[in-house]
């Protein structure tokens, strides 16, 4: 039996107030956290995403009366995060009301807060969120490599082409850690993480699609489910995200939050492409 695909509206916060930018810049003004779950709740969504995308940035404590009174208004599961360094400040964001929590900045400086998450609350409350960049060296040509033999025909060339790469970003994107966002996301997992949450810093805010090759690429080397985030406008970008990009759930925010799309009627666009997913009663 296949497993619905989720459709997740996401709640950057700065403070008290919902935020969203372009590129994880030129934030705005989105509305009330409380209101924006209550309504997403009541359209349908499978579950909401709570981000404190200025905690990490600034080192504030994540906002956890934030957290209290968006869920006191979900029927469905609360994944909450942003500053989450150690297994206190987790407990805190469970006692608030998540069900999940997420980590970020400080999985990457400390990998083993993974493993000490998912030994206390279970792999399936931790998701790994990987904010990911293009690293557009990454398919420079190498040059050639003649293969040549005096007893056989003509040489025989060869192009030689890395494979694309991504950057794994902390610090609400604004740095580079090196790391090769495949990589970091398998070594995620093996360190107890139950999900991963995925955002293309290309995509993020444009409304441009979801970038299905990044997605393809964490979704087809990793046995959890892979949330796609970043550059979600029109249905058709979900559908291809969860059948090109083999993508297990899809976050997006502004088209949410702007009402250019309505969880509802997106539901029923992709059940019409017979792709699984949960239809609002």
């Amino acid at each position: 039996m296949t497993l619905a695909h989720r459709i997740i509206p996401c709640l950057d916060t700065d403070g008290a107030r919902v935020v969203k930018g372009v590129n994880f810049v030129g934030l705005r003004d989105a509305g009330d956290p409380a209101a924006l779950a209550a309504r997403y709740n009541a359209e349908g969504a499978d579950e909401l995403v709570v981000l404190d995308i200025a905690a990490s940035r600034d080192r504030r404590p994540t906002f956890l009366e934030t957290i209290r009174r968006v869920a006191a208004e979900l029927a469905i599961p609360l994944t909450a995060g942003g500053g989450i360094r150690s297994l206190d400040d987790a407990r805190s964001v469970i006692r608030a009301g998540a069900d999940k929590i997420t980590v970020n900045t400080a999985a990457v400086k400390r990998p083993e807060l993974i493993t000490e998450l998912s030994q206390e609350f279970g792999a399936q409350a931790v998701v790994l969120a990987i904010d990911a960049k293009f690293d557009s060296s990454s398919l420079a040509n190498l040059g050639s490599v003649v293969v040549a033999n005096s007893s056989e025909p003509p040489p025989v060339v060869e192009s030689q082409v890395e494979k694309p790469h991504w950057d794994v970003r902390i610090r609400g994107g604004r740095d580079s850690t090196h790391l090769d966002a495949l990589q970091w996301a398998q070594h995620g997992v093996e360190l107890g993480a139950g999900e991963i949450l995925l955002t293309s810093m290309d995509r993020d805010g444009t409304q441009s699609g979801f970038d299905v090759e990044l997605t393809h690429a964490i979704s087809t080397c990793v046995s959890v489910p892979v949330i796609a985030s970043g550059g979600a406008k029109i249905p058709q970008h979900f559908s291809e995200v969860f059948t090109l990009g083999a993508a297990d759930a899809a976050l997006a925010a502004s088209i949410f939050h702007d009402d250019t799309q309505s969880i509802r009627a997106l539901k029923q666009f992709l059940s019409s492409q017979s792709i699984e997913v949960r239809l609002p009663c």
